[in-house]
């Protein structure tokens, strides 16, 4: 095998390498976070919140019907007992017993709309509850799977190395530092050419160039400087 083809595969090795590590940070970025989750789960506790607050509301409201209803009762008895025979006194107190009945009819409003609210929310309470539920499913079904790939990455990553290691160790030292260090500056080392043309630059080959490419020892490339190679 030629010292070029040699490098070439390194490359491909540093490009798996490289990928294989990006997509462990991705995974690894991913793991344990449940933003959608935590949304989700602050809406229905909201929620819940609301429903609480018109319970509150709904039991003060039937309490002040009560009261008032209790107040139109004790009215009436006065009203109607024949005690009273004064007919100013008996005035005002009719005018008592309407000013209850219409509060009271204000009252009863009020809680209606209070239970109609609360059968929304309820209605609100269930949806995001079942919501959330299959969010924590899927999320834990995600994070398993997550825990899964990671540990494939990592088996990966680690043999991935480990065959680096072993082709770096067949070439001679001066060749790979040349390779790292245009690796370095340039991002990709080794440039292939096709039909006479760098790959990378895209620049026609002299003929010379083409000739100690084809050699198989590291050649550079006249415009872009990385090492040619010819499959």
């Amino acid at each position: 095998m030629t010292v070029t083809k040699q490098l070439y595969e390194l490359q491909e090795l540093d490009t798996d390498i490289e990928h294989t590590r990006q997509t462990l940070d991705l995974k690894n970025g991913q793991l344990g976070k449940r933003d959608i989750l935590d949304a989700a789960q602050a809406g229905l506790a909201a929620e819940q919140n609301n429903l609480n607050d018109l319970k509150h509301k709904r039991r003060d409201a039937e309490a002040k019907v009560e009261d008032a209803l209790s107040k139109i009762s004790e009215a009436e008895k006065q009203l109607y007992s024949g005690r009273i025979t004064n007919p100013k006194e008996l005035s005002n107190l009719q005018h008592e017993v309407n000013t209850l009945k219409t509060l009271n009819d204000q009252l009863e409003t009020k809680a209606l709309e209070i239970i109609d609210l609360m059968e929304e929310s309820e209605q609100k309470v269930a949806a995001l509850t079942a919501d959330c539920q299959k969010l924590e499913e899927e999320w834990q079904r995600e994070q398993q799977q997550l825990a899964t790939d990671i540990e494939l990455l990592n088996k990966t990553l680690t043999g991935l190395t480990g065959s680096r290691l072993q082709a770096a160790t067949r070439i001679e030292p001066p060749v790979v530092s040349l390779y790292e260090k245009i690796r370095q500056q340039k991002g990709q080392a080794v440039a292939k050419v096709e039909q006479g043309i760098c790959q990378i630059c895209r620049i026609s080959l002299s003929v010379s160039a083409l000739q100690k490419a084809r050699s198989g020892q590291p050649v550079q490339c006249g415009s872009c400087a990385r090492i040619l190679f010819i499959s």
